[in-house]
C-alpha cells in the first residue's frame, strides 16, 4: 500500500474518479451489477501468541460490494454521493469537512459514522491518504495545514509558512504529547518550552488526523525522542496507542501516521504511590472501565512490541484505582513543569 501513493495530486485522484465511475457506467450499461473490491487493512488483531502477521502496509483480504444485496446497494449510493462531493472539492480546491459532507445529505446519510466509512472505503479504492480528498476532521475554513499550525505550540520551533512538508528548523531537544488542552496550557503557562527547549503537542483527547500527520511529520524531518503524557486512565492509554499504532478505523493510513518512536512518559499507576499522591486524588475504575481494559489486553501489538505497557496495563486493572494528570497538581500547580516532567525525561522515567 504505501508504494503504490507516489502519486496522489489532484489531477491524478480525477482520473482515477473518473475511471472508477466509468466502470461502475459500464457494467450497468452491459447488464451485469457491478462488482466493487475493497482491500481491508487491520493494525493490530486479539492473537497473544506473538504469531500473528498484523502489518498497518499489508492487505487482510477483499470485502466484495455487490448491488445483488441491499445493504451493499446502500452503501454504494453513500459512496458515489460522496465521491461526486469530493470531486467538485478538488476541481475547485477547495477543503470541506467531514461534517460538511454529512450535511450535504442528512436525510440519505442518516449518521456522520456512515459518512466516515464512506470516506474511508474511497482513501482505498483511490489508494490515497483523506488529506489528499481536501477533507479535513473539521469545518473552521482553514486547509490541513493551517490547523496544524494552530495546534502547535512552537516556542522551539520554525515553521516554513508556504509549505510544512519543505523546512522545519528547531532547537528542540525533545517532543512531548499531551492528552489534554489542559495539561497543555499549565505547561504554556509554566513557560515549560521555553525552560526546557522542547515542542509540546496536544490532541485534545483522541487525537485527529491534522494532528497526528503534524506529529509524524515533526518526528521525519527533526528526528527527536518523542514522549506521551496521559491521564492513568483506560481512556489515556487508547489514546497513547493511536499515536503509537494507528487507529483501526484507519488502519489502510496507519503507515503514515502513527508514531511508533513514541515514548510512555507517564502517568503511571506507581506514580501514585512513588509522588505521594493522598487517596481522595484517585477514583475506582468503573464497571465500562474495566471492560475497556479488557477488551485492550489482548492486542497483539501490546504481547509483540510492547509488553511493559501491557503490564502497566494489567496493573491498572488489579489496582482498580486511576487519576489524573492534574492530580499532581495536589503539591503545587507548578509541581507537574517543574519536578515530574524533567525528572521523568532526564533519569529515562519512560517505556
Amino acid at each position: 500500500m504505501e508504494g503504490k501513493r507516489s502519486n496522489t495530486r489532484p489531477l491524478t485522484l480525477l482520473r482515477k474518479i473518473k475511471g472508477f465511475t466509468r466502470s461502475i457506467v459500464e457494467d450497468l450499461a452491459r447488464g451485469r451489477p457491478p462488482l466493487i473490491y475493497i482491500e481491508r487493512f487491520r493494525n493490530y488483531c486479539t492473537d497473544t501468541s506473538g504469531n500473528c502477521s498484523c502489518s498497518s502496509g499489508l492487505s487482510t483480504g477483499k470485502e466484495a460490494i455487490s448491488l445483488k444485496r441491499e445493504c451493499h446497494a446502500r452503501r454504494l449510493d453513500v459512496m458515489l454521493r460522496v465521491l461526486l462531493i469530493v470531486q467538485q472539492l478538488l476541481q475547485e480546491n477547495r477543503h470541506g469537512s467531514k461534517r460538511d459532507i454529512y450535511y450535504m445529505h442528512p436525510t440519505v446519510f442518516k449518521e456522520q459514522s456512515v459518512v466516515d466509512r464512506a470516506i474511508n472505503d474511497i482513501c482505498i479504492l483511490l489508494q490515497c491518504s483523506r488529506h489528499n480528498l481536501n477533507v479535513v476532521s473539521v469545518g473552521n475554513g482553514h486547509t490541513p495545514f493551517q490547523s496544524l499550525l494552530k495546534k502547535l505550540m512552537a516556542m522551539a520551533v520554525t515553521v516554513t509558512p508556504l509549505m510544512l512538508e519543505q523546512d522545519i528548523i528547531s532547537v528542540a531537544q525533545y517532543v512531548i504529547v499531551v492528552e489534554k488542552e489542559s495539561v497543555f496550557q499549565r505547561l504554556a503557562n509554566d513557560q515549560f518550552c521555553k525552560r526546557n527547549r522542547c515542542i509540546v503537542i496536544t490532541g485534545r483527547g483522541y487525537p485527529d488526523v491534522p494532528t497526528r500527520r503534524f506529529l509524524r511529520l515533526l518526528i521525519d524531518k527533526l528526528h527527536l525522542p518523542v514522549y506521551g503524557l496521559v491521564d492513568c486512565d483506560p481512556y489515556g492509554f487508547d489514546i497513547l496507542t493511536t499515536y503509537k499504532f494507528g487507529s483501526l478505523q484507519m488502519a489502510y493510513d496507519a503507515t503514515f501516521l502513527r508514531v511508533s518512536e513514541i515514548q510512555w512518559l507517564g502517568v503511571f499507576v506507581q506514580d501514585c504511590d512513588n509522588y505521594s499522591i493522598p487517596q481522595q486524588c484517585l477514583l475506582p475504575l468503573t464497571a465500562e472501565d474495566k471492560r475497556k481494559i479488557e477488551a485492550m489486553l489482548p492486542r497483539c501489538y501490546l504481547q509483540r512490541e510492547v509488553p511493559q505497557w501491557r503490564f502497566e496495563l494489567e496493573l491498572l486493572l488489579h489496582k482498580g484505582v486511576k487519576f489524573e494528570i492534574e492530580a499532581l497538581s495536589v503539591h503545587s500547580l507548578t509541581f507537574l513543569s517543574h519536578e515530574y516532567l524533567p525528572s521523568k525525561i532526564h533519569n529515562g522515567g519512560y517505556i
